[in-house]
Formats: structure tokens, C-alpha cells, sequence
């Protein structure tokens, strides 16, 4: 007769827990005889007659042991039952050593139970707080310690601190021993220097440059400049945002065959940088070809949709971005007929030989789903309904993946979050979906130290303390002091981009500025005001602005002033209201390349104060990029009229050039002054030439920028400009003693 004897052993959750050996016996073999300890109980598996016999243990009851052996009740225990029962104490992390020794009609476990945590602290960390740290491990005092789970947790750590761009950050979970079988659990951090991005290169690119595709992605170099102000760093996350970035921008300049074949990041062996490259594949450039509508949607008039079709496309650089408008406004125009669950799908018929793209926009009549719950998570400051306000569609809405985009775009502009993603899921019944926004918060709080140099002013500093998410409210906040020569400019100001909840913009400012211009003009003024503002969108590019200006200027001369600057001497206080239109239309708003802006604004004084005029402004400007947008050249044209009301205008109301609004002459160099005054003094007479202002002015700008062989991160290009301009007009010529 064969029977099974267990032999015991330790044994850890990835080794075997033990050894079955089949032997001929008369009867089973005993394990041997060991005293047990204080903590030893003994319990009988009910109706096999076997006595299991616990010894070890002393904070987890006998019960409890038992209780995750799950041991039979109804029949004789089997090595595999025993075999079965020493996993399953494994697994539960409670037990450091488990034995178990057999025996005819007793079975003795000898257990070692794995300390328990008594404190959990960090040391090193300066960048994350404990009580940040504390949420990202598993680990908490009192619950048992293992070194897995340690281990497990140190590299949580390190990965938040890699999300931080800290990729030589260290983590070492350390244990000091207590009494009672009690351990403290101490992570020593390193938290390492921020890994910054050594070079970012690109393979396979031949239309474009690497500058140009450099400015498309979110990653930048963190060269010697950036490191100081910016302070970019890696992240896998920006990474894929990149290589779509990288696709749009190829799409929309009709490479339809482009694709990213890898983008890979190679941290250097000091782990301080990464270079980073993309490797791509152009394709060729395609053109666009006929359009047609293949309607699926039952009651809608396929023509209806066709003379939608724009009929000017043909032959043009093939655009994906102009396909998906194509197709959002099909899938408006059956919304406004009342199909709301259409869904147009446009379906390109590539002709490789010729290179041109035949589209065919297929309307089809989707399943209707409704939003049954909008749920926001991750953000730990932001309030809800900041982000509420830019999600498209409120619960009860039908699903639409175009406004899902759209959403994630705006939640994503609005600069409070390092990621941003709307995730979809089945809700209470199949026609209904959830919708889960998950944010990850960053910080919207800045401090700029600038110092600079103008051949007109001399030295410029500003300081400035900007908050673009105050309270978690989407509120700015913004203070900044400027000194520039002898001006001085004090800003406060407060803005709220979504007043009660609408599309639109609430600023509220005050200012204080002291311009002292006896170097040109004979006189100092001291201004200080407030300047509420109200600004929203009229159409996609453009936006009208609403301001109100109180300001009280005081004007003093240097006693050898022009009579025509004299006269303005004193306090005068001006309330104006008034309006901008602005229209832009570049293609990136920080470095353009193409594109164009234009402005027209007035302002109307005299609802209180002293002042009656009208100001009006206009000016437009335009950027052309060539050599793979290496030389960028604009050009600028920009005028005012200003009309006094029953008086004539002041010299502080009056336009001025010169300096940095005409490059090549002196502040206010070009305008009309008084040159005629002889002022006299008990030392002889003074010569008085001061600049005094026109009603109406004039100017051309015209600019080249172009590379030096410089290294990009220096931002440092050369440029050509001519500028060209002129000042007229006075209300009065003459003065008289």
C-alpha cells in the first residue's frame, strides 16, 4: 500500500512549499517531536478525527489561521490539502515562515508571523510632501510588513518623481527593529536633479526642418537658457501627445501616407538628460479630388448635402483638418434638421499614381446614447465646475464624440493640468453613457524676473507674481512692477475668464505709472487709474473687448518747458469707455510663421472728467515664412486720429513715435515740437526743443528675421527692418505771452 508522508520545509511565494514522497509503509511515518511555543493551540477538522495543532502565533487568532487554510471537513487531509493550506497562509502576507509537520492523527503548523509597521516615515524629500508621499504607497502602519511590499512601494515613489522629471531619484525602504515583533519603515529619498532633454533630432524628415518640427511638438531642448526660465523636462505622456502633434501637422500639409515609426527617449549614463529622437516617414503630398455625400440616415435629402459640399477644394494641398471641418458641419446641418444621432464619416479613396484624395462623406444614423453622468476626477484644487463650464455637453445630452473632443481640448487649454482625458463607459442601460474626466493638476503659479536692454530706454527690469488659477476658481491674479529708464509702471490686476459661467472675460485693473520725459519733452506725468475690461468671442477668430478707463493725470514742467506743454500743467481726470475688434489668424501666436493679425479700436472721453475726445486706432500685421520657415519676414501697417471735443487735447492724450514704435530713432523723435522757444534764465537764455505730440500718425513696419548658426536654445536670430512713420497735425501751432 502506498502512502504519502509530508516532509516540511521553508519555503518562500515563489519556491515549492514543500515535498510529497510515496513510500510502502505500514503506517505513517511521524514528523519529529517539537516542543511547542506559547502561542501554540490546538483545534480538531470536524468528523476526519485529525487534530491540527498551531503553534507560533501571537497577534493572529488560531481561528483566523485556520480559517485561510481551509482545510476539509468531510474527509481525510491529503498532502495536497496540506500543500494547498501553506499557499494560502503565503499569500496572505502574514506570515514570515510557515511549517507544517504531520503526523497519524495531528498535524503541527509552525508559523512565524511577519513583523507589523509601527511608524512609516520619509527622509530626503524636499519636492513632495509626506502627506504626498503617504497617499502614493500601499503600506500603513499597523498592517504586516514584507519586503516585497516595500519594495513595491519604493517604486511608486520613484515613478511620481519620474513624472516630476527627476529620473535619477533613489528610494530605499529601510526597517529598524522594535520589540514585540514591530518594525519602523523609513524611506530614504534621493530625490536626484531635474532630467532635462539634451537634443531632440529627427530622422527621415525632408520637407520640413528639424527647427520647424521642433516648434510643432510640446517637448523642447533644455538647453543653457531654458534650463534657467523654463525649465522643461521629460515626459513620456508629452511624448505621444508629440507624435500626434507631429501627425496633425503633416496631415494638414497634405502627407497622408505620414506616420511615426518610433519615438524613443535614451536617458545619458549620468541619468542627467535625455536625447530624445523621432524617426518618421514623410510619404508623399497629395491634392484634393472630388467630393461627394452617401447618405445611410433615413428622411434626409442627399442633395441638400451635397450643394453643402465646399466646391473650391479641388487641386488644393489636401488638408485633413479641413475634412473633419467638412464633416462637422454635415453633421450640423442634420442636427438642424433634427437627426441629431448622425454620425458623418468621411472615406478617403487614395489615388497613389496621381497623388490625390477623393473623399466620400458617409452620413450614417447612429444608436441613440444619451450622457447619463458627467464624474471629474483628479482634481485635488480645481473646483468642479471649472471644468464643468468647458465640457460641451451636460448630463441628458445626446453623445457626440465631436464635443468629447472638443472637451478635451478645452479642458486641456486651459493650462491648469498636466493631462487631461475623457473616458467612456456603459451607464445604467445600454443607451446610456458616463463619462469620467481624469485630471492631473500642475502648477499654475509663476514668478518672472526679467532684465533687459533698450537702446531708447536703457535698462529694463520687471518683476512679475502671476496666479492663472486663483482659489481653484479659474481666477488670475497678476502683479507686476516695470522700470524701464525713467518710467516706472505698477499693474494689479484680476480677471475672470468665465463670468458666471459664460464665455466670458472680466478683468478688473488698477495702475500707477511715473513717466518722467524731461530728456525729450520737458515734463513728468504721475497716472493712476483703474481699467475694468469685458472681452468675448464675436466668431472663431475674432473677439470684442469693452473698457472703461478712470485716470487722474498729473502734469509738471521743469520750468524751461514749450507754453504748449505748460498750459497742460496740472491734475486732469479722464473717463472714457471703449471698444476693440480683434482678428487674429496667425498660425502660432508666441512665434508666427504665417498668417495674420488686425485691430481696430476707440476710445470716447468726456462721461465725467475734464477731458472730450475721440482716439481712434487701427493696425494690422502680417508674417510670411520661407526656407522651411528659417527666415520669417512681416510686415506692419498701423494708424490713429484723435479728435478733441470743444477743446483742445492734451500732450498726455496726444500719439507719439519713436524709440520702439519707429526703430531707428530716439523716444519720441518723431513728432512735432517746438523748436522757436528761447526760455530765460538769470544764467542766459535756453534753447527749448521739446516733442509735443500730433493728432494723427502714420506708420510702416517692415522686419526679416533670419538664423545666425547659433544654437537654437540661445534664441538668439538676426534681423533687417525698415520702419517708416510720421506724426501731424496740432490744435494749435502758437501761443502768445
Amino acid at each position: 500500500m502506498h502512502l504519502a508522508t509530508w516532509i516540511g520545509c521553508r519555503a518562500t511565494r515563489a519556491l515549492a512549499l514543500g515535498l510529497v514522497f510515496a513510500i510502502a509503509a505500514p503506517q505513517i511515518v511521524p514528523g519529529p517531536a517539537n516542543p511547542l511555543t506559547a502561542g501554540q493551540a490546538a483545534a480538531q477538522v470536524a468528523d476526519t478525527g485529525t487534530q491540527i495543532t498551531v503553534s507560533g502565533n501571537r497577534r493572529i487568532e488560531v481561528a483566523t489561521i485556520l480559517a485561510y487554510m481551509q482545510l476539509p471537513t468531510d474527509r481525510p487531509v491529503t498532502a495536497e490539502d496540506l500543500n494547498g493550506a501553506v499557499r494560502r497562509l503565503f499569500d496572505t502576507g502574514l506570515f514570515r515562515d510557515v511549517q507544517v509537520i504531520p503526523g497519524p492523527s495531528e498535524v503541527v503548523v509552525q508559523v512565524v508571523e511577519n513583523p507589523s509597521i509601527n511608524v512609516i516615515a520619509f527622509e530626503g524629500n524636499s519636492k513632495l510632501k509626506d502627506e504626498d508621499l503617504e497617499k502614493i504607497i500601499k503600506l500603513r502602519p499597523r498592517l504586516p510588513f514584507t519586503r516585497s511590499d516595500a519594495e513595491a512601494d519604493a517604486q511608486s515613489i520613484i515613478e511620481v518623481y519620474r513624472r516630476l522629471g527627476r529620473y535619477g531619484a533613489q528610494v530605499e525602504p529601510v526597517i529598524i527593529e522594535r520589540d514585540e515583533n514591530r518594525v519602523d519603515l523609513v524611506f530614504e529619498i534621493s530625490e536626484g536633479e531635474v532630467t532635462g532633454i539634451s537634443s531632440i533630432d529627427f530622422v527621415g524628415n525632408e520637407r520640413f526642418s528639424d527647427r520647424k518640427l521642433r516648434r510643432v511638438i510640446e517637448t523642447s531642448e533644455s538647453g543653457f537658457l531654458s534650463m534657467l526660465f523654463s525649465g522643461d523636462v521629460y515626459d513620456p505622456d508629452r511624448l505621444e501627445l508629440d507624435k500626434q502633434l507631429l501627425r496633425q501637422f503633416y496631415l494638414s500639409r497634405g502627407y497622408a501616407d505620414f506616420t511615426v515609426l518610433s519615438a524613443t527617449a535614451e536617458l545619458t549614463p549620468d541619468r542627467e538628460d535625455f536625447f530624445i529622437t523621432f524617426t518618421v516617414s514623410e510619404g508623399e503630398e497629395y491634392t484634393f479630388g472630388t467630393m461627394d455625400v452617401q447618405v445611410n440616415a433615413r428622411g434626409l435629402d442627399p442633395e441638400e448635402f451635397r450643394a453643402a459640399l465646399p466646391d473650391d477644394l479641388e487641386g488644393d494641398t489636401y488638408n485633413a483638418n479641413k475634412v473633419e471641418e467638412i464633416a462637422n458641419d454635415l453633421t450640423d446641418l442634420a442636427g438642424q434638421r433634427g437627426y441629431a444621432f448622425v454620425q458623418t464619416n468621411p472615406r478617403a479613396d487614395k489615388n497613389t499614381e496621381d497623388r490625390v484624395i477623393n473623399l466620400t462623406f458617409e452620413l450614417d444614423e447612429g444608436s441613440k446614447i444619451f450622457v447619463e453622468r458627467i464624474e471629474i476626477e483628479g482634481n485635488l484644487r480645481t473646483l468642479d465646475r471649472v471644468i464643468r463650464r468647458d465640457i460641451e455637453l451636460v448630463e441628458g445630452d445626446a453623445f457626440d464624440t465631436r464635443k468629447i473632443r472638443e472637451s478635451r481640448s478645452n479642458i486641456r487649454g486651459l493650462g491648469y493640468f498636466r493631462t487631461a482625458e475623457i473616458e467612456t463607459s456603459q451607464g445604467s442601460a445600454s443607451d446610456r453613457a458616463v463619462l469620467t474626466v481624469k485630471v492631473q493638476e500642475q502648477s499654475t503659479g509663476s514668478l518672472s524676473l526679467g532684465v533687459g536692454f533698450s537702446s531708447s530706454s536703457g535698462v529694463i527690469g520687471n518683476i512679475a507674481l502671476t496666479e492663472r488659477n486663483f482659489l481653484g476658481r479659474g481666477q488670475i491674479v497678476n502683479a507686476k512692477v516695470t522700470a524701464a529708464g525713467d518710467t516706472q509702471i505698477y499693474n494689479l490686476s484680476f480677471t475672470e475668464p468665465r463670468f458666471l459661467d459664460r464665455d466670458l472675460s472680466v478683468t478688473a485693473a488698477g495702475f500707477f505709472i511715473h513717466d518722467n520725459r524731461t530728456d525729450d519733452s520737458s515734463f513728468t506725468t504721475n497716472s493712476y487709474g483703474i481699467g475694468p475690461r469685458v472681452g468675448f468671442p464675436l466668431a472663431e477668430d475674432l473677439s470684442l473687448s469693452l473698457k472703461y478707463n478712470f485716470v487722474t493725470d498729473n502734469v509738471s514742467t521743469s520750468g524751461f518747458a514749450s507754453p504748449l506743454i505748460t498750459r497742460d500743467q496740472g491734475k486732469r481726470v479722464t473717463s472714457s469707455v471703449g471698444y476693440e475688434l480683434f482678428y487674429d489668424r496667425r498660425d502660432d501666436k508666441l512665434e508666427p510663421t504665417g498668417g495674420y493679425v488686425a485691430s481696430f479700436e476707440q476710445d470716447v472721453a468726456g462721461l465725467g472728467g475734464a477731458s472730450r475726445y475721440l482716439r481712434s486706432r487701427a493696425r494690422a500685421k502680417i508674417w510670411q515664412g520661407f526656407l522651411d520657415d528659417r527666415v520669417v519676414a512681416s510686415a506692419e501697417v498701423e494708424g490713429g486720429a484723435l479728435v478733441g471735443f470743444g477743446k483742445d487735447t492734451r500732450v498726455t492724450e496726444r500719439f507719439f513715435l519713436g524709440g520702439d514704435s519707429l526703430r531707428g530713432f530716439r523716444t519720441a523723435g518723431a513728432v512735432p515740437r517746438d523748436s522757436n522757444t528761447i526760455a530765460t534764465a538769470l544764467f542766459g537764455n535756453i534753447p527749448v526743443d521739446d516733442a509735443l505730440g500730433g493728432n494723427y500718425f502714420a506708420a510702416a513696419r517692415f522686419e526679416t528675421s533670419f538664423p545666425l548658426g547659433l544654437p537654437e536654445e540661445l534664441g538668439v536670430f538676426g534681423g533687417a527692418f525698415v520702419d517708416v512713420g510720421t506724426v501731424w497735425d496740432l490744435d494749435a501751432t502758437s501761443y502768445t505771452f
